[in-house]
């Protein structure tokens, strides 16, 4: 009878365990997402975006805003621009 594959608890480690870069990448998709809507909410006015942060974790919302500066610079500075005090919603 062969054990090969198993470990030394008699798991395989095969299957339905994220790695750490898989957890990375999945975080990371999803801030890239939500920026992306932040960006499309500054045409509907500050509260929009707002609302949108609010739902986040904040290292989601700070992800959120580094994203939206990257993908939109001149949309970022508009809402900025709109919005000085912006850092107080990272908390």
């Amino acid at each position: 009878m062969s054990n090969s594959g198993n470990n030394e608890s008699g798991d395989n480690n095969r299957g339905g365990m994220d790695t750490d870069a898989e957890l990375s990448d999945s975080w990371w998709e999803r801030v890239k997402y939500y920026a992306r809507l932040a960006i499309e909410r500054v045409e509907y006015g500050v509260e929009s975006v707002k609302e949108l942060l609010s739902t986040l974790t904040s290292d989601e919302r700070c992800g959120v805003m580094l994203e939206f500066e990257d993908l939109d610079p001149e949309k970022f500075a508009q809402l900025l621009v709109d919005t000085p005090h912006w850092t107080e919603w990272m908390g």
